[in-house]
């Protein structure tokens, strides 16, 4: 797999969601993660076998959610595509930055760039082979 990365227009819809009689909301999100990274995927890559890190960074502008919550979903929209099942996400990282902040971004790739073009709170969603299993950093 090496790296698949995408972004979708936010907020996210948390998995929590569920819970509050909102499914329907929680599945048209998921519906809508999946044709986003579908658009991303190319004829040449492979879905991933082996384990992989997810990296989901949320970056908003005045909807701030628990970034715990909104893993899942996320998750569960990528099975089949990017890996065969989200048993294979061994290592997150998740963050969430306000655009209003103050960071910087460093290694901004074209896809992370066409996210802050659109000028609208936006995930980016990075799926990468997994660091070795043996070592912990």
């Amino acid at each position: 797999m090496t790296r698949f990365e995408f972004i979708v227009d936010g907020p996210p819809v948390s998995q929590q969601a569920r819970n509050r009689g909102k499914g329907n909301r929680l599945e048209a999100w998921k519906t809508t993660v999946r044709q986003e990274a579908e658009k991303y995927w190319s004829s040449e890559q492979k879905t991933a076998t082996g384990l992989v890190m997810l990296q989901i960074t949320y970056f908003y502008d005045s909807v701030e959610i628990d970034v715990d919550n909104i893993v899942k979903p996320i998750q569960d929209a990528m099975k089949g595509l990017a890996y065969v099942d989200d048993k294979q996400v061994s290592d997150l990282l998740v963050r969430k930055r306000n655009l209003s902040g103050n960071f910087r971004i460093e290694n901004m790739t074209s896809t992370l760039t066409e996210g802050f073009v659109r000028g609208n709170e936006f995930l980016h969603i990075v799926v990468i082979d997994a660091p070795v299993q043996g070592v912990i950093t």
